[in-house]
């Protein structure tokens, strides 16, 4: 009987492991260091963080794990989702561990591979949801001294015409001061 229940918990891992990298909120935290240094890092102990969620709690809700996986993220990675994703992922889940234990291991090994072939798509599309990916660090240089310049509060210079006034929705417009 131990032989089942292992091969079970491995393959739930598994099931784990190919959604948290086929999401594309978590994987653009990851590649864009919400994380810190070790963000990749963090990625990989959510996978057991969320298997041990699984198995400690019995019939969980919906909005628990959507709860959970959201506390996860703002805790390790300073990110809020507010794109829909935190409730599929969740359902994911909870089909995933609920195929698992009613043993229907072919059903979850299906949707691991249907996973795994969307995760080239995703990981491109978290390289891409932020400018300067992939840049050279003179690149990189440039792009920060331009960030610099433009969060540079400390000696206000006199501008050339007066400021403008506020839009009617009470917004002002902020220029880029100019060299």
């Amino acid at each position: 009987m131990a032989a089942p229940r292992e091969e079970t918990r491995g393959l739930f891992s598994r099931s784990v492991r190919a959604v948290l990298s086929s999401w594309a909120a978590l994987q653009i935290a990851v590649e864009h260091g919400f994380g810190g240094a070790h963000g990749r890092e963090k990625a990989e102990w959510m996978v057991g963080a969320v298997e041990q969620y699984f198995h400690s709690n019995a019939a969980l809700e919906p909005e628990e794990v959507e709860d959970f996986l959201a506390e996860l993220l703002n805790n390790e990675f300073d990110t809020l989702i507010e794109d829909g994703s935190l409730a599929e992922v969740s359902q994911q889940l909870q089909r995933f561990f609920a195929q698992c234990q009613r043993g229907e291991g072919a059903a979850v090994t299906d949707a691991i591979a249907q996973l795994a072939r969307r995760q080239p798509e995703v990981c491109r599309a978290a390289g891409q949801a932020l400018p300067g990916e992939g840049s050279s660090s003179s690149e990189e240089e440039e792009g920060e001294k331009t960030k610099e310049e433009a969060m540079d509060c400390s000696s206000p210079t006199p501008a050339p015409d007066p400021d403008p006034p506020p839009a009617e929705d009470g917004w002002t417009v902020v220029r880029k001061k100019k060299k």
